[in-house]
């Protein structure tokens, strides 16, 4: 028996939990729609926001991939599953009124596909993140995702892009722009943080419908041979190792607001496993980026396959899977005795001859 896909973000229906999430290979239509023909149940268009020197970022953007030695390997599908993607990126580099233009387009296109192009809006100016919702709720799109938490908003010219880290700031930015519009509003909060729920409680609490979490990491990684830092400067960063960082803030969200406040897991997922790992630790949806980018389209209906064959050989359907492995999350201190258990786990020290 084929098991149902469905899920939902508060108000909105998805079709099903994969969404493509922003990056660069959404930032022409065309991309938009293979994302779309690929199955996604959302695609999230590339960000944009008011301040020139974000878009002049991307025309200074690099990327490259690391193997597990912090090698640097071609960029593409071959690069190993284990790899890092590290880069410098930049805001979408159409102006806003040709962006949202191209972007409504193609959430009518989307919704005859019975999925949704969602328009990203990054802070610069809140004054102008707030025109610019209203322009997008009267084109007649249907969500908004307000990002707040870039990785890049200290090394970003002044006032580029913003990296939100106190919830009452965030109480704050979501209230004003809760009260500027009526759509669904996904905010999505930074990953460098060990207030990642506080800040999850402060959006929801201030109006959000779902909250996204949690965005790349910051790094910085020299090169040795050369002796300098690899594209120059610090670093955005993912990787399949942020995994268990992600299921970790879904689940300790969960546990702190609750079952009704719908999460978004974001960042080391690449597999439809991987998204019923983000689901189990309490996410809604889960998107994926970078993987996209690195190995292509094909990875979203590739992904969609395997997550369907998980919940059919389960027996269980797509909602249900929300959160069940955070049910039975247990505290250390609930653990039983393992009497010098840790003994198993070291290695054995041995005399040194001639001591």
């Amino acid at each position: 028996m084929t098991r149902s896909l469905a899920t939902r973000i508060g108000r909105t229906a998805l079709k099903n939990p994969l969404i493509a999430a922003s990056a660069e290979h959404l930032i022409d239509a065309d991309g938009v729609r293979a994302a779309l023909k690929a199955g996604a149940g959302a695609v999230v268009v590339k960000s944009t926001n008011e301040v020139q020197a974000a878009k002049d970022q991307l025309q200074r953007a690099e990327y490259m991939v690391l193997d597990e030695h912090w090698r640097p390997v071609p960029w593409g599908p071959e690069a190993p599953r284990g790899a890092t993607i590290a880069c410098r990126s930049g805001l979408h580099p159409l102006s806003f009124e040709p962006w949202l233009e191209q972007t409504a387009r193609l959430d009518r296109e989307a919704r005859a596909l019975d999925s949704y192009a969602i328009p990203s809006l990054i802070l610069g100016d809140l004054d102008h993140a707030l025109a610019m919702a209203r322009k997008v709720e009267q084109a007649g799109l249907r969500v908004l995702e307000f990002n707040i938490g870039t990785p890049y908003a200290s090394q970003a010219a002044k006032g580029a892009v913003s990296t939100e880290l106190l919830p009452e700031r965030i109480s704050h930015l979501v209230q004003a722009m809760r009260e500027a519009i009526s759509l669904p509003l996904w905010i999505k909060v930074t990953g460098q943080s060990e207030r990642v729920p506080e800040l999850a409680r402060a959006a929801f609490e201030a109006g959000a419908d779902s909250v996204v979490m949690a965005g790349r990491l910051l790094g910085f990684l020299p090169d040795v041979e050369t002796m300098e830092p690899f594209l120059g400067t610090s670093l955005g960063i993912g990787g399949f190792w942020n995994l268990p960082l992600t299921c970790h803030w879904l689940a300790t969200s969960r546990l702190a607001l609750g079952s009704e406040r719908p999460l978004i897991g974001i960042n080391g997922a690449q597999s439809g496993l991987d998204i019923a790992r983000m689901m189990l630790a309490g996410a809604s949806a889960v998107g994926i980026a970078s993987p996209v980018m690195l190995r292509g389209f094909e990875l979203l209906g590739q992904s969609l396959a395997e997550f369907q064959d998980y919940l059919d050989a389960k027996g269980i359907n797509a909602a249900d899977l929300v959160g069940v492995a955070v049910n039975h999350r247990k505290t250390f201190a609930d653990m039983p005795l393992r009497q010098d258990n840790w003994r198993n786990y070291v290695p054995q020290a041995r005399t040194i001859a001639g001591e």
